[in-house]
C-alpha cells in the first residue's frame, strides 16, 4: 500500500459480461495487478457481476419487445448476498468498488409481486461491505430494466480507509446536483462506475471520434472541477449486444486535469497523490463549495418535456 499521506488509486476498463465465473477470474488478476502497484483504491466498472443490458432500448417498446428483453436481463444478487461475499474475500486491505445488478425482492415488489432490481455500485474491503449506491437516473429505456433510487439519501458520502468518498453510477455522473451533493457531504474522492456506449445513431467509426465518448470524458474533468475533488472513473469496453462501450478510465485532479487513463482498448490507469494536500492547493483560492449561492439556485424548476424521436432498439 501507499505511504502514509499518499492514496495510490487506480482505475479499470474492461470487458465485463454474464459469465459469472469468467467475471470473479477477471477481478482476481486485476486485484492482483493492481496489489502489485500499491493500490489503496481500486475502481471496476459498472455490471462487473452479470454484465449490463444488451441494449437501452426505449419506452416506446410494446410488451411484446420488453417481454423478450427481460429473457436476457443480468442475474440480480443481494448486497448482503455470496456474491459479494466472494469479492470481499479478494479485496484484502484494499477498498474494491464495482457494479451489479441488486435483488431488493425482500425489500418492496410491484403490484405483481415480483423482484424490484437496482443498478447499484459497491464499494468493499476485507472485512466486508462499507456501502452501496443504487443509480438514480436512467437513460433511454433503463427503467424498463430497473429501478431507480430517489429520495433525499440516494447521494450519500461514506468513510472508507482512503478517506471520504461518494459513488455513482454512469449516467449520474451528467447532472452536477448528484456529485454536488456528494461534495457538500463531504467527499474528496467521486468514483463513477460506467458502462457507458457509444453513440446509438450516427456513431463514428472510431471510437475516440464519437460524440458520446467525447461527452463521457467531459463529464469527467467538469464534474472533477466543479467540486475540486479527485474523480475517479472506470468503464466497460468492448461490445455487449448492440452496445459498444468507449472505455477510457480515467483519474481527474481537483483541477479538471486527467492524471492517467486507460484509452479506449482499456487496462488499468494507476495514480498515487496526497488527496488532502491535492484539494488544499486548488480550494485556497477560487474554492467552489465555498463560494456557492443556495439562495440565488431554482434546482426545483420544472422544464418542458421536448419531444424526443427515439430509434428503434436492436437486439442481441
Amino acid at each position: 500500500m501507499s505511504t502514509p499521506g499518499q492514496t495510490t488509486i487506480t482505475v479499470v476498463a474492461d470487458a465485463f459480461g454474464r459469465d459469472l465465473e469468467a467475471a470473479y477470474a477477471r477481478i482476481g488478476r486485476i486485484v492482483e495487478e493492481a496489489s502489485a502497484r500499491g493500490t489503496d483504491l481500486l475502481v471496476l466498472p459498472e455490471a462487473c457481476l452479470g454484465g449490463y443490458l444488451p441494449s437501452l432500448g426505449s419506452v416506446d417498446d410494446d410488451e411484446e419487445t420488453r417481454a423478450r428483453r427481460r429473457t436476457n436481463l443480468p442475474p440480480a444478487f443481494r448486497v448482503d448476498g455470496p456474491e459479494v461475499a466472494r469479492v470481499v474475500a479478494m479485496a484484502g486491505a484494499m477498498t474494491v468498488l464495482f457494479g451489479m445488478c441488486e435483488s431488493a425482492a425482500d425489500e418492496r415488489a410491484d403490484e405483481a409481486g415480483s423482484e424490484v432490481r437496482y443498478n447499484t455500485a459497491v464499494a468493499v474491503t476485507g472485512d466486508g461491505v462499507l456501502a452501496a449506491h443504487r443509480k438514480v437516473h436512467q437513460p433511454l429505456g433503463e427503467n424498463l430494466s430497473y429501478s431507480a433510487a430517489s429520495g433525499p439519501t440516494a447521494f450519500e458520502a461514506f468513510d472508507s480507509p482512503v478517506g471520504r468518498m461518494g459513488m455513482l453510477i454512469c449516467y449520474d455522473k451528467a447532472f452536477p446536483e448528484a456529485s454536488r451533493t456528494l461534495a457538500l457531504d463531504g467527499a474528496e474522492i467521486i468514483a463513477a462506475l460506467s458502462a457507458w456506449p457509444t453513440a446509438r445513431t450516427a456513431a463514428a467509426e472510431r471510437i475516440e471520434d464519437d460524440r458520446w465518448k467525447k461527452r463521457f470524458d467531459l463529464y469527467d474533468a467538469a464534474r472533477a472541477l466543479d467540486n475540486q475533488v479527485v474523480w475517479a472513473a472506470s468503464n466497460q469496453t468492448g461490445t455487449f449486444g448492440s452496445l459498444r462501450f468507449v472505455g477510457n478510465a480515467k483519474i481527474v485532479g481537483p483541477g479538471g486535469d486527467v492524471r492517467a487513463e486507460t484509452g479506449v482498448e482499456g487496462g488499468l490507469a494507476t495514480v498515487t497523490l496526497d488527496v488532502h494536500a491535492e484539494l488544499a492547493a486548488v480550494r485556497q483560492g477560487m474554492y467552489a463549495l465555498r463560494d456557492r449561492r443556495p439562495g440565488a439556485y431554482r434546482l426545483d424548476a420544472v422544464l418542458p418535456n421536448y419531444p424526443v424521436e427515439r430509434p428503434e432498439p436492436v437486439y442481441a
